[in-house]
């Protein structure tokens, strides 16, 4: 049914789109998770309040939120081009997918650590711990099943962004779907395309859950 050059490419785009997503991923919580502690910290009840700093956070997180990534992607060209030094294939998409990414990441963040119990952090507060500690100690230590399940969640965002990026010339399985499948139409490369992104999005999910369960077991 396929021919020795469509399986390695079908094969070549499956490693493509696992490296676009798990750097994507990456380097969007690099990004993510400060934004999102910052966001949680500094709001009206958080442990340092700072109503101007949360403003322009807020602000700026709910702008990038609302450009469609597919417009971002175009946007984005000049400074994809700027950092990797062209705009397209599988290095050129992870740019605008960080980018896209880390105000996604760090909602989801923020409204994970807002779930943690205030009276476990009025307890640390009146240990005398600092603000740093409690950040690292209570917040995030209390917030990590839901943040682990946001990650889950991230995971899936992030590949479905990456196949958009096929569009307009990204690597992985996207860009094999939209170049031959759509494109030139064989469905033999289309459905399988599909079909891979899919369990690849279930596997994840699956794995994150499990993960997300047994910590809960543990903490229990």
């Amino acid at each position: 049914m396929w021919t020795e050059q469509e399986l390695l490419m079908l094969l070549q785009g499956l490693w493509e789109t696992v490296i676009i997503v798990f750097v994507s991923t990456f380097f969007g919580y690099i990004l993510g998770l400060p934004l999102g502690v910052l966001l949680a910290v500094t709001d009206t009840d958080g442990i340092k309040p700072h109503p101007m700093l949360y403003k322009v956070l807020d602000v700026i997180t709910n702008i990038l939120r609302s450009v469609p990534f597919i417009i971002l992607l175009v946007v984005l060209i000049p400074f994809t081009r700027a950092i990797v030094g062209k705009s397209y294939g599988t290095a050129a998409t992870i740019v605008p997918l960080v980018i896209a990414a880390a105000p996604f990441i760090g909602r989801m963040v923020e409204s994970s650590i807002k779930e943690v119990d205030h009276g476990v952090i009025e307890a640390a507060q009146s240990m005398g711990a600092g603000t740093f500690k409690i950040i690292w100690n209570v917040l995030l230590a209390e917030a990590r099943t839901s943040l682990l399940v946001g990650v889950t969640i991230a995971f899936g965002t992030i590949l479905g962004y990456s196949a958009m990026a096929g569009a307009v010339g990204g690597g992985g399985l996207g860009s094999i779907a939209i170049r031959y499948g759509y494109n030139r139409w064989q469905p033999h490369i289309l459905w399988p395309s599909v079909i891979i992104l899919v369990l690849l999005v279930q596997f994840f999910q699956i794995l994150g859950m499990k993960i997300s369960k047994d910590l809960d077991r543990r903490r229990s």
